[in-house]
């Protein structure tokens, strides 16, 4: 997708770090913005940063381990801006840094709830509709370097790195197959 000016892109984890810096990004592009963060006081602030771009942003709180709460940001997303262009699976967690032995099992949950459970539950809510509106549009999931290689103390981290790409990689031949104008990307 090459021109972002006046579409709408739904990022995950927008309040901070890499998601609230791609809203950024893309509010100087012109695009329209639907932000989703668990962080409601975060999230208000980059909106209110987006706005003082210029940009237009609708803010949804957003557990992405819910699939309810995706539910409702698509839905949001679709009656507030008509259409998805860019879905950006972006919300992730580091998780401790222990060796994989004693990471705790909680802490193993937690990563994959929200590092891929929260890609899955974006997928199921945001790509059967790109699809529906059968026009140019990306889903970009947020992988790490660590999808691609390993290294000590952060196993879940890791791990759940390498099945986000691949994931993606599983629904870039799908959408392939299908012949859908709907592209991804790690």
């Amino acid at each position: 997708m090459q021109e972002l000016n006046g579409k709408t892109a739904v990022i995950t984890g927008a309040a901070a770090g890499i998601g609230r810096a791609m809203a950024l990004a893309f509010a100087r592009k012109g695009m329209k913005l639907v932000l989703a963060d668990r962080d409601a006081d975060g999230l208000l602030a980059a909106a209110e940063a987006v706005h003082g771009l210029g940009a237009r942003a609708l803010t949804v709180p957003t557990d992405v381990t819910k699939p309810a709460d995706l539910e409702k940001l698509a839905k949001a997303a679709y009656d507030e801006m008509g259409a998805v262009h860019l879905l950006c699976n972006n919300a992730g967690v580091l998780g401790r840094v222990l060796p994989s032995w004693q990471q705790p099992l909680e802490n193993w949950r937690w990563v994959f709830d929200v590092n891929v459970q929260g890609v899955v539950n974006g997928i199921h809510a945001f790509v059967p509709r790109m699809i529906e509106q059968d026009s140019e549009a990306y889903v970009l999931n947020t992988g790490s370097v660590a999808g691609m290689i390993t290294g000590p103390f952060f196993a879940p981290y890791n791990a759940s790195k390498h099945a986000v790409v691949a994931l993606s990689e599983c629904l870039h031949h799908e959408l392939r197959a299908l012949e859908s104008k709907v592209e991804v990307g790690v």
